[in-house]
Parts: C-alpha cells; sequence; structure tokens
C-alpha cells in the first residue's frame, strides 16, 4: 500500500510504502532533492521516486525510464536514513551517466585515465571501487569495453551522488588507500559543477577565509 503522491522540488513526484517514516522524507529525501541542480533535474526530465519498504532480494536500488519520464525506486528496509537517500542520489547519477553529451563523456573518461596513470588505487564509493579492481583484475577485463563501461557508470554515479551530497550539507573527504585522494575528488566535483551549476542557496565548497594581516608589534 502506498500513501498518495506528494510533490518535490523540480516538480518531481514521491510514493511511499506505508510504515515509511516522516522524518526520512522531511529531513532527508526532500532536502537531497532540492540540492540536485535544476539544470541536472532538466537533464534527468521527469521523475518519480518510490520509498519501498521491502523489495526483491538483493535488490537496493534501481531505475528506469518509462514513457513518462524516470522511475527510481530505492528499498528502506533496515538500512540508515542518510545511506537511503544517498542510495538515491546513486541512482539519479547512473540515470545522469546515460544523458551525458559525447564531448561531456570524453572529458569525464579524460579524468579518469589521467587518475590511473597517476596511480590513484582508491574510487568514490565501494560500488566504484569494486568495478575498478574487476576492470584490472586480469587483461581480458581490462581490454573489455563492457567492464570499461561497468567502471565508468559507477564511478560518475558516485561522483554525481556526492556532488549533489555537497550542495545538500557539509561532508568529510574520506581518507585510506580505498578511497579518492582530495585533489581528484576536487577535480570530479569541479567538472561535474561546470555543467550542473549549484542553484542559489547552494555551494559546492564552503566560503574562502578572509586572509589577515598579520598585526603589526609596536615600536619601542
Amino acid at each position: 500500500m502506498q500513501f498518495r503522491p506528494l510533490r518535490l522540488a523540480h516538480r518531481w513526484i514521491l510514493r511511499c510504502d506505508s510504515g515509511i517514516s516522516e522524518s526520512l522524507v522531511r529531513e532527508f529525501i526532500r532536502p537531497a532533492v532540492r540540492a540536485v541542480p535544476s539544470s541536472m533535474a532538466r537533464r534527468l526530465g521527469l521523475c518519480r521516486i518510490l520509498l519501498l519498504a521491502e523489495a526483491e532480494v538483493g535488490v537496493t536500488s534501481q531505475w528506469t525510464r518509462t514513457r513518462s519520464g524516470l522511475e527510481v525506486s530505492v528499498t528502506t528496509g533496515q538500512f540508515e536514513e542518510h545511506d537511503i537517500a544517498i542510495e538515491m542520489l546513486v541512482c539519479l547519477g547512473q540515470a545522469l551517466w546515460e544523458r551525458l553529451s559525447d564531448a561531456e563523456l570524453r572529458a569525464y573518461w579524460m579524468v579518469l585515465r589521467d587518475e590511473i596513470n597517476s596511480g590513484v588505487e582508491g574510487e568514490i564509493d565501494e560500488q566504484a571501487l569494486d568495478e575498478k579492481r574487476s576492470l584490472f583484475a586480469n587483461r581480458s577485463h581490462a581490454n573489455s569495453a563492457r567492464h570499461l563501461e561497468r567502471y565508468g557508470c559507477a564511478s560518475f554515479a558516485g561522483t554525481a551522488a556526492e556532488y549533489v551530497h555537497c550542495l545538500w550539507h557539509d561532508v568529510s573527504i574520506r581518507s585510506g588507500t580505498n578511497y579518492l585522494p582530495a585533489e581528484p575528488l576536487r577535480r570530479r566535483l569541479e567538472l561535474i559543477a561546470g555543467w550542473f551549476p549549484p542553484d542559489r542557496g547552494h555551494r559546492l565548497f564552503p566560503p574562502a577565509r578572509p586572509h589577515l594581516r598579520p598585526t603589526p608589534s609596536p615600536l619601542g
């Protein structure tokens, strides 16, 4: 059983199974969707988001494109509310990957190539890291267009989700060999911000602190 549809930002629609907490919608889904730049929302088109109490075994989230627009379904289950919103953003990133222009795809592939040539081992999230490791697991995978496409999509989807995540609220950069270092992460985020600038009231990076001149010592 689903509640009546709720209107979100960008004229998107939300439907929830009964039992979905109001705090999930109010404090996580609504602000996360509101942080999606208008230009990105227009590229994605009309979107219906379904929050499901349960789904098929092994399926956390999925998206499909129908005649009426994009449909994203996310299973809530026992997941943390913040993680549910991030999973929704990753689905949007996957759908956006298929809407990039040839020039945008070339630019993103160039970024990935530079990271690989620089020996960057980490990735934006676990899914992208798994795809990256699978890509370089053996020679046949490295030469496989299918494995390369899967890695590119997972990498971009996670990065697009993190971009909106940064616009939604302040985030902390995770460090370690499994994670993308700060410099390549910033390059990715700035690339996406150039295509889909933040709306008014949202900021990718915190404002720079004014440089304070040293106080001159008194003459004695």
